[in-house]
């Protein structure tokens, strides 16, 4: 068992929360390494998200360490970090130690004595400048850190969206996030809450014809080759179904009462999107760059498409399935998803982008096809 050491330091408690302490202290640049970790994002053996950072960026990682490398660096960046309930604060002595807003202590932090030990801590913010922070020649170099004490991992999460808004994270990652935390920390965000937490059904259910080749933030690079379907086109996909009054989703959601029909949700994504790769067997399960149905302007079109076609389907309905490739029929001969060319659209099979023009262009014409066979003589 590995032992545990003390790391002291003077400190400031901020009087923010009683729920969530926080202090305000320096570590040695050395020491950052022996108190924080970075939590990478991923997945375990059952699915389940785990850590929330992106990876090491080196050319900025390389970059910050050259400037911590100079003759005369100032460094006011500071860390955040998620500290565990373990640390002790010690007030100071005296009736001068606190001003109302803050208390001046010492801050007891738990360390392993063991060099490849656990670190107690968790990096927020600050995983570049931390890695810069370990590699620098200025092994003594004072960092200044702002640390909240949480064992919580969904408040660890939280505080990493909200913190990192100057330079935007990846879409993706918040994308990824944002199911594993209650309070989101925009509204802009919060919109795609549900779509995301769908998107993971879709992923992990063996009944999805999407189990698995979903591309997310934490797929490993080996995965990636198999994952044929970016995550952000179909969380748009259906937050555009879930948002817009003629969307076949809207309905699903009780706006009065704050509640949602998921499970009808994932019958009605199920039974659509397996009629869809029912219809389009040659074109599904294929890279982006062989198959424009697993492209993001495939995938946005054919959700804008669903809202038209599952309003004949019931979710319900024990031939759901079946029933919805029967629509899909309707416009399957006119479909150019890996060669020819879209003839009322002008365009090459390939020469589809993702781009909101193009997007619309296709969805319209998709759309247009299916209402005309639909009204004609069947």
């Amino acid at each position: 068992m590995t032992e545990l050491q003390w790391l002291e330091r003077r400190a400031l408690k901020v009087l923010q929360s009683d729920d969530t302490p926080l202090y305000l202290f320096t570590l040695a640049a050395e020491e950052v390494d022996l108190v924080a970790d970075v939590a990478r994002i991923s997945r375990d053996e059952a699915g389940k998200l785990i850590g929330y950072q992106r990876p090491e960026k080196r050319k900025h990682v390389k970059q910050i360490q050259d400037y911590l490398d100079s003759a005369h660096p100032l460094f006011p960046n500071g860390l955040i970090l998620a500290l565990p309930p373990e640390v002790k604060f010690k007030s100071s002595r005296g009736p001068s130690t606190s001003d109302g807003l803050a208390i001046s202590g010492t801050l007891e932090i738990p360390i392993a004595s063991d060099a490849d030990g656990p670190r107690p801590a968790w990096i927020v913010d600050g995983q570049q400048r931390s890695l810069a922070l370990a590699r620098t020649k200025n092994r003594r170099m004072p960092v200044p850190v702002a640390g909240f004490v949480t064992p919580s991992l969904e408040l660890q999460r939280e505080q990493f969206l909200r913190v990192n808004t100057v330079q935007p994270l990846p879409i993706g990652l918040v994308t990824e996030l944002l199911p594993e935390i209650a309070r989101v920390p925009s509204a802009r965000m919060a919109t795609r809450q549900l779509p995301s937490a769908l998107v993971d059904m879709l992923n992990q259910d063996r009944e999805s014809p999407f189990q698995g080749i979903i591309r997310r933030a934490s797929t490993t690079s080996n995965d990636k080759k198999s994952t044929y379907v970016t995550d952000t086109s179909l969380v748009e996909a259906i937050r555009e179904s879930l948002e817009s009054p003629s969307g076949v989703l809207f309905p699903y959601r009780n706006i009065a009462t704050g509640t949602t029909d998921t499970q009808g949700i994932r019958r009605l994504l199920l039974a659509y999107w397996t009629a869809v790769r029912e219809t389009f067997p040659s074109a599904w399960n294929k890279p982006a760059t062989q198959s424009r149905l697993m492209h993001g302007v495939g995938i946005r079109a054919m959700g804008r498409l669903m809202d038209r076609v599952m309003t004949h389907v019931r979710d319900d309905d024990p031939q759901a399935t079946q029933r919805a490739s029967d629509e899909l029929r309707l416009i399957a001969s006119r479909c150019r998803w890996t060669s020819g060319t879209w003839e009322d659209l002008g365009l090459a099979w390939d020469e589809l982008q993702n781009t909101p023009r193009h997007i619309s262009a296709l969805s319209n014409h998709l759309v247009r096809i299916y209402l005309a066979e639909r009204t004609g003589p069947r």
